[in-house]
């Protein structure tokens, strides 16, 4: 991963091989990036994706192992337990042309990623929502 600071915001770029999620989490944790918003472009030789149903409250995922481009990464950051939250959705397509898409699980670039992440002061906390199931953004 490479990065570099423009104003108040970051454009990373991940490298062939290296894990979009745990990469821009750990990203978050060492610039202390505790709530802000992420949207970035790519292309990646497997992606998880999930899919939240709310009647058993659970992701379905799956996994795509095949070369594709990362259409549109988005979505926000936020913190739960005093760590970096990275709540994301990524649309992506295939030499086909179809396209897949979903709450993104993980994300293994194969080319490169060209991520923007632009950080926010303030706090926004998570906390589990039990009836829904999910951990809802948390304003208190």
């Amino acid at each position: 991963m490479q990065f570099k600071k423009f104003q108040d915001a970051f454009l990373i770029r991940l490298e062939k091989g290296e894990e979009l999620v745990s990469s821009l989490a750990k990203f978050c944790t060492e610039q202390n990036v505790l709530l802000g918003d992420v949207r970035g472009i790519g292309a990646a030789s497997s992606i998880t994706l999930g899919f939240f149903t709310p009647g058993t409250k659970a992701y379905r995922t799956e996994t795509f192992e095949r070369y594709m481009e990362i259409t549109s990464l988005i979505g926000n950051i936020t913190q739960k337990d005093g760590k970096p939250y990275l709540h994301l959705h990524l649309n992506a397509a295939g030499d086909d042309y179809r396209s897949i898409g979903g709450h993104l699980v993980a994300a293994v670039i194969s080319v490169t990623g060209e991520i923007w992440i632009r950080p926010y002061d303030g706090n926004a906390g998570r906390k589990l929502d039990d009836e829904i199931g999910i951990n809802l953004i948390n304003f208190a």
